[in-house]
Order: structure tokens, then sequence, then C-alpha cells
């Protein structure tokens, strides 16, 4: 997420980004909750997507980690870069 906020320095307050941060981490950790597997050569674009989801909306004004979180996996799922539910072993 901070490297893509490196192309955007200066349009975001300090506080703004604390909230970025935030909701790329509560993103990125219900994507690892969820058990869906990435292959390994996907994690990057996966990341990508959550970031560019975030960065765009709040351009756009957006705030609301919440929300914020909620588009970004919105975004992951209309991605189609899954490669199906996880195997479950019992």
């Amino acid at each position: 997420m901070r490297g893509y906020l490196k192309d955007h320095v200066g349009v975001f307050e300090p506080d703004e980004v604390v909230i970025l941060l935030a909701a790329f981490d509560k993103s990125w950790g219900a994507v690892q909750a969820s058990g869906v597997r990435y292959p390994a050569d996907k994690l990057e674009f996966v990341r990508a997507i959550l970031a560019k989801h975030i960065i765009a909306a709040a351009m756009e004004g957006e705030r609301d980690v919440g929300r914020l979180r909620d588009g970004a996996l919105l975004a992951l799922a209309q991605s189609n870069l899954r490669s199906g539910p996880a195997s479950k072993l019992s």
C-alpha cells in the first residue's frame, strides 16, 4: 500500500494516510481470513487491486475505513483472480 501511496505524495494528509493504511490492512486481513487461496504469482496483483481501489475511492472523498475496505473487497471479487475455494481436509 505504501508503494502505491508514493505515487500520490501530497494528495493525502497524514491522518488520511492512516485511514487508508487501516482500510488496506483490514481488507488484506479479510482476504487472508476468508480461506480463499490465490496462486503465489497473483498475491501482489491481489494486494494491488485492494490498494488501488482504496486510493481511488479516497481520491473521490471516501474516508470511512469500513466503506473503503468493503469497496476494495468488492473490487477484488469482481477481478476474477481467484483460483477457487480452498480445499478442506477433514
